[in-house]
């Protein structure tokens, strides 16, 4: 018996919209990035859910994670698994083939395709390019070829990482930009890095500046009921009610681990109480612990960066006003010494590069995980409250 949660209606959206855009969905055609915060299902959905469905309407899919080697040359593992793909096709008992002829009808010799490319130079300076690479799969196979890169944050930062995006750039024109093309070569990034990932597509020294950027959607109510009607014979008289599971879920920032964990421990719980009465304290507890982890990174960043991310969480949407005359003198009085704007800046790029804010539009920020949001701000709440006289979140951040 399967415990995987499928989204088929928002796979076979994507896959729709990217594969036959319509009208005002072509700038998909210049790429697709996904960002959305950790664990909460993205990889489960590229994996079980958006490659399948792709494959069903014809497509060729190929899949890197960068997570998977981080210290591994990312054009290198991007090359490797283009030329996978290159290889299957040539074999007489092809997998990919088959689903093609399966799908398409397409008629090819029983010996698979035959790809005139130095596999073994692929990528390389003096060898084929990727764009030849991918121009040459897309006419054989006839067929739309999607790639997606898991992580894509860590492409940036080296020349190897700008030069393989560069390289994915060139293909996408060299296919795209035909007007008889038989099929289109398709981008998808995703990461976790909301910031950095949100930058591949803002700079404009970026190749794919431009791009369809959007947030990932998280699992919503229906993945609860999923969950419940699942553990019950597990849970049995200590199953919540479907609003209080779906509640914690919420609070626990749409993780489908969290959630398991709050189950788990509602299992083992004290059966004298009603299990909607202890959910609530059980997730606060582990709000607690897993937002103790989340903002261990902030105490590293220094005093600063702790102040202006406590402004930015005081916030209910992004927040601006980081670098204004007020802010600045709220900065100072809080840590005792004089704060200029460039060091309200240092400690902006610090934090995006820890991945707790990102830059929504020009001087407005936000916390890239809602969790980590709400646990720093029951951090300032439960400070506030045990000092006496101390000022509230709202006092000592302001909104500005």
């Amino acid at each position: 018996m399967s415990f995987t949660y499928h989204r088929t209606e928002l796979a076979a959206g994507m896959a729709r919209q990217l594969l036959h855009p319509g009208p005002l969905e072509q700038t998909l055609q210049s790429g697709l990035f996904l960002s959305g915060p950790r664990r909460v299902g993205k990889t489960t959905f590229l994996k079980f859910d958006l490659i399948p469905e792709l494959e069903k309407q014809g497509a060729i899919v190929m899949y890197v994670d960068l997570w998977a080697q981080p210290q591994a040359n990312p054009a290198d593992l991007v090359a490797g698994e283009i030329s996978k793909t290159l290889k299957d096709l040539s074999a007489p008992h092809s997998t990919i083939l088959s689903r093609l002829k399966a799908v398409s009808h397409l008629e090819v010799a029983a010996g698979g395709f035959k790809f005139g490319l130095k596999l073994d130079q692929l990528g390389k300076p003096e060898g084929t390019t990727l764009a030849q690479a991918i121009v040459e799969l897309v006419d054989q196979a006839r067929a739309n070829v999607v790639l997606i890169i898991d992580e894509v944050q860590h492409t940036l930062g080296t020349q190897q990482g700008s030069d393989l995006l560069f390289a994915l750039k060139a293909a996408r024109e060299a296919v795209n930009k035909r007007p008889d093309t038989p099929g289109r070569f398709i981008f998808i990034g995703t990461g976790s890095h909301r910031a950095q990932v949100q930058e591949l597509v803002v700079r404009g020294n970026q190749a794919f500046q431009g791009a369809e950027s959007r947030e990932f959607p998280v699992l919503g109510q229906d993945y609860v009921k999923f969950m419940l009607d699942q553990s019950g014979p597990q849970l049995q008289d200590m199953a919540p009610s479907l609003p209080a599971a779906y509640s914690a879920f919420q609070q626990l920032g749409c993780k489908p681990e969290e959630l398991t964990k709050a189950l788990q421990t509602l299992r083992a719980a004290d059966g004298s109480i009603p299990a909607d009465k202890q959910l609530p304290i059980i997730v606060k507890t582990l709000m607690v612990s897993a937002g103790d982890i989340e903002l261990a990174r902030l105490e590293q960043l220094g005093s600063l960066a702790g102040e202006v991310f406590s402004r930015i969480c005081a916030a209910e949407d992004s927040a601006k006003g980081l670098y204004s005359a007020k802010a600045l003198a709220d900065y100072s009085r809080a840590l005792g010494r004089d704060v200029g704007a460039t060091d309200v800046q240092a400690a902006l790029l610090a934090l995006s590069d820890a991945n707790l804010v990102m830059r929504k539009d020009h001087g407005r920020y936000e916390v890239t995980d809602p969790f980590v949001k709400q646990a720093r701000r029951d951090q300032l709440l439960l400070l506030a409250s045990d000092t006496p006289g101390l000022p509230t979140q709202g006092d000592q951040h302001g909104r500005g």
